[in-house]
């Protein structure tokens, strides 16, 4: 009989095998793109900062002398959405001719039972990942940052990154906000930029940050707006001054599995199992040794 599902949020579930495998996929890929972190940030729930911690691993050993090893900066702030009571819990079905959702009718139900903790709301995960930005990702904005194209690294959850997602977008206007040669966002009609979907596990949104005054030297400065993609329509009442309004921001990758091809999670419940460090994969055996 199949184990029923159980909400995890801020519950610290330990990475499992079939994480730890992606994860390390991940971070050979990475590697062999050419990607040099100079900054990870993580969620201290360990399923989180062990994926960053394979990553920063496997870019210690390209043979490069000048890529000094990153180590993972584990946040709080990055950990994934608190559903309180409804932590480490299965799924509540829904009602019989109800339209609300099994965990609204419960909330609806229990809410002012003594300890009853709710969800964290939308509004409460924004105003995190507004102070993340703030105390962590705009200081390393070029032209804020000493060293020369920073590349920043975050491992997260996926409800969580969704916000961070909203929160950076909002920070640039509309026309400075780009899709990357051949980026096609999932299809059916007209797609906001405010959702760009979910991300699998180890899947990655990678983005690109130019400050205006050095566009002309960029790569990408034949890159074209996306017009059936676009924010939301603001107000025209007022025109507000967008935050990073010196900046355009050129969304390359969205959700890339390119790393998880051919990779399938090992049967009869093995793949949901904790990993464990000191295991060793098959292939490990058979690799020869360097002369």
């Amino acid at each position: 009989m199949a184990k029923p599902s159980t909400i995890a949020g801020v519950k610290d579930s330990a990475l499992t095998i079939h994480g730890s495998l992606q994860a390390e996929r991940l971070g050979r890929h990475l590697n062999l793109s050419g990607v040099k972190a100079s900054h990870v940030f993580a969620s201290d729930l360990q399923r989180a900062y062990r994926t960053a911690e394979a990553i920063c691993a496997l870019q210690s050993f390209n043979g490069d002398s000048d890529n000094e090893h990153v180590e993972v900066m584990k946040l709080a702030i990055l950990r994934e959405q608190d559903f309180g009571f409804y932590e480490g819990k299965p799924f509540y079905a829904r009602v019989r001719d109800s339209n609300m959702s099994g965990k609204d009718t419960h909330r609806l139900q229990h809410a002012k039972d003594p300890g009853f903790q709710d969800v964290e709301t939308k509004e409460a995960m924004a105003i995190r990942m507004d102070s993340f930005m703030d105390l962590h990702l705009l200081p390393l904005l070029p032209g804020s940052y000493s060293e020369k194209d920073p590349v920043v690294i975050i491992v997260s959850h996926g409800i969580i990154l969704s916000t961070l997602w909203r929160c950076i977008l909002k920070q640039f206007p509309v026309q400075n906000v780009q899709l990357g040669p051949g980026l096609a966002i999932r299809g059916g009609g007209p797609t906001t930029l405010e959702h760009l979907g979910g991300w699998s596990n180890t899947g990655y949104l990678e983005l690109e940050i130019v400050s205006h005054t050095d566009t002309s030297e960029s790569t990408n400065a034949d890159i074209a707006v996306n017009p059936a993609v676009a924010q939301k329509s603001e107000p025209t009442t007022a025109v507000a001054v967008k935050p990073l309004h010196g900046y355009t921001m050129i969304i390359k990758t969205v959700n890339c599995k390119d790393h998880l091809a051919g990779l399938k999670r090992t049967g009869g419940g093995v793949g949901s199992s904790k990993f464990d460090a000191g295991q060793r994969t098959i292939e490990s055996f058979f690799k020869k040794r360097k002369a």
